[in-house]
């Protein structure tokens, strides 16, 4: 991938479709985590589980994307190699958030005892503030490296 300052290039308008199912998946998953509704918690739990999953898949994609062979990163080292240094630090942050997905779906299994959803909320709100601290990273390394706007949309 060539520098093509305010060009449309295919590759980013993919990116921008990938990152909006990512952050479609990180508001799904803020919603879900929202207080549980009165009478029982295993409906609570359930919905958690439904928007990690979607997101999990989404992070899946995003690394995909990103980490693949020939995927962004590759494209951004080759045209700024400057930013090398910038594009290992994206791609140690997808471990650790991999692991941090992985975790919380471990902790939604069912049954979820009820003294664990205070505790869940915790880790998910963590999670989703680390996901939205890495995705501004990311925006931030396209546009030093190519000088466009891949969009601030959740």
């Amino acid at each position: 991938m060539e520098p093509f300052v305010g060009a449309t290039d295919p590759g980013l308008e993919a990116l921008r479709r990938h990152r909006a199912e990512l952050g479609g998946s990180m508001a799904a998953l803020e919603q879900a985590l929202t207080p549980r509704i009165p009478g029982g918690h295993s409906g609570w739990a359930e919905r958690v589980e439904v928007a990690l999953v979607e997101l999990s898949a989404d992070f899946d994609e995003h690394m995909a994307v990103t980490e693949g062979s020939g995927g962004l990163h590759d494209a951004v080292v080759a045209a700024t190699p400057r930013l090398s240094n910038a594009v290992s630090r994206l791609g140690g942050e997808h471990i650790v958030i991999k692991e941090l997905i992985e975790d919380l779906l471990a902790r939604v299994g069912p049954p979820v005892p009820a003294d664990q959803v205070d505790a869940i909320r915790a880790h998910g709100t963590a999670l989703l503030a680390r996901l939205a601290r890495h995705r501004q990273r990311g925006a931030d390394l396209i546009h030093e490296a190519y000088e466009v706007d891949i969009g601030g949309e959740t």
